[in-house]
């Protein structure tokens, strides 16, 4: 390892005034600047470099060992995790972390926003991170796409935006998920769903069943739709198609995960959604599963599921199941000009149940409503409500309430094939 460059006069130190804010980029470039880049290094070397250079820039300035310790923590994080925001992705009780340039880092716990205490020391620092992050993702933002969306190694859902797109700074939104993967035990447990449409899904995605995920934004959509997997039979195959993949499938063996890629230099081309769905039916699937609908992928995925693939499953964003419909058929329309009709039937014949959830104001997160595609009647898209929450009232802050079952499933011809009898 080099050896380390003695510096007269500290840009970070005036007299004996320690300015803090100038002082973490200073040390991060001092140590940039001698390490080894010939061969890796390894954790204990790294911190062996952090605790000379502090050593060095302690000179008269009267650092506490408190503030030692902190710098060490973040220069560390800085070069191998995720800086500043480590003890937030480490925190398991935090679910996003939303950061509005360099300044202002918001973080949700226990279903509540707050303002994290620490923050970035500029936007360099910020742009560094981002940069961590896309690379390990495969992604690259720059000022010439300065919007993507890539992922963190454990799934966690990441969207970037560039300053000075993001005005105030760039801007990071990481949708954190559970190290262990989402069950349906564990929604029951925490009053997501009933018993009883527990049951009535596990024999539904049994019977092969296409259904689709439809709520709003932080309404559950990926973590019910990973419970959902757990009732898929372990011999079939599955293929997941994703912009960012973040499913985390339980116990399915024959599994296939497909990730979009964006344009890239030197002749990299895109693979979007279309693509992949295409060259998934070319893999010999049991199932496909797109992880969200956003556009004109829309027609490939009923089209799929009206060429023998059942027990599809896929989401998209939307307020209610009636609006996932009319979504469905505006995004058809991106990828093909055909009569609305001929959508409306394409729906009707591709998917069997919308599961449709919500986030209530208690921030709890629960199924509103099950709707079965009864079909089309008079050009118009009728749906048969089997199950709908009723709200009972308020206790505490936390909404009370009830799963009404208002109807029978009336398309059993799946459900029968499959050894089921009610």
């Amino acid at each position: 390892m080099a050896g380390w460059e003695i510096i007269s006069a500290d840009p970070f130190m005036e007299g004996n005034k320690l300015d803090e804010k100038s002082m973490y980029p200073a040390m991060k470039e001092a140590i940039l600047r001698q390490l080894d880049h010939s061969r890796g290094l390894s954790n204990q070397e790294l911190k062996e470099c952090i605790e000379q250079e502090l050593k060095k820039r302690d000179k008269g300035a009267l650092i506490s060992f408190s503030m030692r310790k902190q710098y060490e923590e973040r220069l560390f994080a800085a070069f191998r995790k995720f800086g500043v925001l480590q003890e937030l992705i480490e925190d398991e009780e935090v679910t996003e972390i939303l950061v509005n340039g360099p300044a202002h880092i918001f973080y949700e716990k226990n279903g509540a926003l707050q303002l994290f205490s620490k923050t970035f020391s500029g936007e360099e620092e910020l742009a560094d991170l981002i940069q961590t992050i896309c690379a390990g993702g495969n992604r690259m933002v720059n000022e010439a796409s300065p919007i993507v969306d890539t992922r963190l190694s454990d799934g966690s859902r990441v969207n970037i935006v560039l300053n000075p797109v993001s005005l105030d700074g760039s801007a990071i939104s990481i949708r954190k998920f559970s190290k262990e993967p989402m069950n349906m035990q564990k929604l029951l447990n925490y009053g997501s769903l009933s018993k009883e449409i527990a049951l009535f899904l596990e024999k539904a995605v049994k019977a092969g069943y296409n259904i689709f995920i439809s709520g709003g934004t932080g309404s559950g959509k990926t973590t019910f739709l990973n419970a959902l997997s757990e009732y898929i039979p372990k011999d079939e195959r599955v293929i997941t198609i994703e912009d960012s993949a973040e499913l985390q499938l339980n116990g399915i063996s024959n599994l296939v995960r497909l990730e979009t890629r964006e344009a890239g230099f030197e002749g990299v081309h895109s693979i979007g959604i279309r693509d992949l769905i295409r060259t998934a039916l070319r893999m010999r699937p049991s199932r496909l599963i797109v992880g969200e609908c956003r556009g004109a992928e829309a027609i490939d995925l009923l089209s799929a599921n009206n060429t023998g693939h059942s027990g599809s499953l896929g989401t998209g964003h939307a307020n209610s199941t009636s609006d996932m419909i009319g979504r469905l058929e505006t995004m058809v329309l991106m990828g093909m000009e055909i009569p609305v009709s001929a959508i409306r039937g394409q729906i009707a014949s591709g998917i069997d149940l919308f599961v449709h959830l919500g986030r209530l104001r208690d921030k709890s997160r629960k199924v509103l409503e099950i709707a079965e595609l009864e079909g089309v009647v008079a050009g118009e898209i009728r749906l048969h409500i089997l199950y709908r929450f009723l709200e009972t009232g308020e206790e505490e802050g936390s909404i009370k309430g009830r799963w009404e079952k208002t109807g029978e499933l009336l398309h059993r011809e799946k459900w029968i094939a499959a050894g089921f009898q009610n």
